[in-house]
């Protein structure tokens, strides 16, 4: 019998394989007219959400400073997948929202998922990848978009 992998593999197997995941997306967002985005700009989009949001809103939701928040909407702005805009509720405040071009991103994003994850399927069996999920539900809270996962890396 086999002895039990150390430990330390679990977490790197783990991180492994949502790196594998995260690289062939950001891949594939680059062959279809995107490749400017980043592994965090998915949080970042996350964080803004469908009506937008403060930019101190924005460094709340994602754990960093409205400084650190700022400098990347400047940096999603001048890529064209966010703008600023005046709050329609209060005008003396900004509001971030994304563009129809980070709008498209999104989506893109969320089919290419749905392909990795089919194709994962094929791979491991439909059975062993559902098994795989529900596994990983039963040990992580039930919170699915922790949207500080870039400052817990160490900042954006």
């Amino acid at each position: 019998m086999p002895a039990d992998p150390p430990g330390f593999e679990l977490p790197l197997r783990l991180l492994l394989g949502f790196r594998v995941i995260i690289d062939e997306l950001h891949a594939e967002l680059a062959r279809l007219g995107h490749p400017g985005l980043r592994p965090m700009h998915g949080f970042v989009f996350q964080a803004i959400g469908p009506r937008g949001t403060t930019a101190a809103e924005l460094g709340r939701r994602l754990g960093v400073s409205k400084q650190a928040a700022g400098k990347t909407v400047d940096s999603l702005e001048r890529l064209g997948y966010v703008e600023r805009a005046t709050d329609p509720e209060d005008a003396r405040r900004k509001i971030v929202r994304l563009t129809p071009r980070g709008r498209e991103s999104l989506a893109l994003s969320a089919r290419v998922f749905d392909e990795i994850r089919a194709r994962w399927s094929r791979e491991l069996g439909e059975d062993r990848l559902r098994a795989l999920e529900a596994d990983l539900r039963k040990v992580t809270p039930p919170d699915l978009f922790r949207l500080d996962i870039p400052a817990w890396f160490g900042g954006i």
